[in-house]
């Protein structure tokens, strides 16, 4: 039977795009659901200040009168205009295992790409940096985690089918955390700390994070303004991702590096897994969700890397050890066994020269596809 595409106009429409992968991957054991409210402000456009330079349509696959795929097509003219490529971006792509399927909901894209003058279509990527990126490609029988997209190992198979082949990769690595901290990165900190004039931030409330968040973001907009897509963030988006997020840390899990006048060199910003308890919850806060959530915050054996940034002037000059040899000492006060570092770009050797003294395991990669279509 044909494949029906349907734009969402309606709430009806818009709840089964949210509901879709929730049935795709309810027996999934290693798909981390994202919670339901998230995904839906993010694809709001009146809640999600990406809006503000962003465009985007969303399709749902019928079969049968059934919902068998999605999509999300998405137009940052941010990137447009800062990278010059005249690319329409896919995310939020989900389907059953049917080529016929996945043509129909590509297509859809590159057809509302070439209406509007487009010359390629490249994804999985979402409104900015920070949202979900990458196809999974390596990696199928990992768990997944809160930062990072998994999908079915039938996914990349169907969309090089299709056409589409690797623009870049991520790579993720699992790293073993130490019994002790290591003598040689303890000496070797103090070291750094102590000739480059360094201090750490020794915060014991989320509130005394706070201030930093602005100076936070500031460094993130420098330090990854050349990484693959990666558009600034504007003001808006700073005051709702610190809304959004910085309420909610693990202040033992975030390493704040300040320099002698006081301003912020470097941080890295981890907290606890969410994954089990986020399949626990399966998209719900409500009524049990939150309890499995604060469980995790509080005791657990795996912590995952959110963001880290080292400042451009203090780059290469042994900052990372003061950050790892901070996280270790908090790891293992914590009963941490391991650590995800989530997503990165592959041929990005500065942030992987910072794991390469520790125990770790490439273990996950995902790709973000392209096609030219004119």
């Amino acid at each position: 039977m044909a494949i029906e595409i349907k734009e969402v106009t309606t709430k009806k429409q818009f709840n089964a795009f949210l509901d879709l992968p929730y049935r795709l991957y309810k027996h999934d054991p290693y798909h981390v659901p994202p919670l339901r409210f998230d995904e839906a402000a993010t694809l709001n456009k009146k809640k999600n200040p990406a809006f503000d330079y962003c465009e985007s349509r969303y399709w749902l696959a019928y079969k049968e009168g059934k919902v068998v795929g999605r999509i999300a097509g998405i137009l940052n003219k941010a990137f447009v205009e800062k990278w010059k490529n005249k690319y329409v971006r896919f995310g939020w792509i989900d389907f059953e295992n049917d080529i016929e399927i996945a043509r129909a909901l590509i297509e859809k894209v590159e057809e509302w790409a070439k209406e509007l003058g487009y010359t390629a279509l490249h994804g999985p990527l979402g409104f900015t940096d920070l949202d979900h990126e990458g196809m999974l490609v390596e990696g199928f029988d990992q768990l997944g985690t809160m930062a990072a997209l998994y999908n079915h190992a039938y996914y990349p198979e169907l969309i090089q089918q299709l056409g589409y082949v690797k623009d870049t990769d991520w790579v993720e690595y699992r790293i073993k955390v130490p019994e002790t901290v290591p003598e040689k990165l303890e000496k070797m900190a103090a070291i750094v700390e102590r000739r480059l004039g360094l201090s750490v931030i020794k915060a014991k409330k989320p509130k005394e994070i706070l201030p930093y968040a602005k100076p936070i973001f500031d460094l993130i907009n420098a330090e990854y303004a050349n990484l693959y897509g990666v558009t600034p963030l504007t003001e808006k988006q700073i005051a709702y991702y610190t809304k959004q997020y910085f309420g909610f840390m693990r202040t033992d899990f975030v390493s704040l590096i300040l320099d002698k006048e006081g301003k912020l060199a470097a941080f890295g910003i981890t907290m606890p897994s969410l994954s089990k308890a986020l399949q626990k919850a399966d998209g719900k806060l409500l009524p049990f969700g939150v309890f499995h959530i604060l469980k995790a915050m509080k005791k657990n054996d795996t912590a995952d890397f959110l963001m880290i940034a080292i400042r451009k002037d203090l780059q290469d000059k042994g900052v990372n050890a003061i950050l790892m040899h901070e996280l270790a000492k908090s790891y293992i006060k914590n009963g941490i066994k391991f650590a995800e570092t989530n997503h990165e770009l592959e041929d990005n050797t500065k942030v992987q020269s910072i794991w390469k003294s520790l125990d770790h395991k490439l273990h996950k990669r995902r790709r973000c596809f392209i096609k030219h279509i004119k």
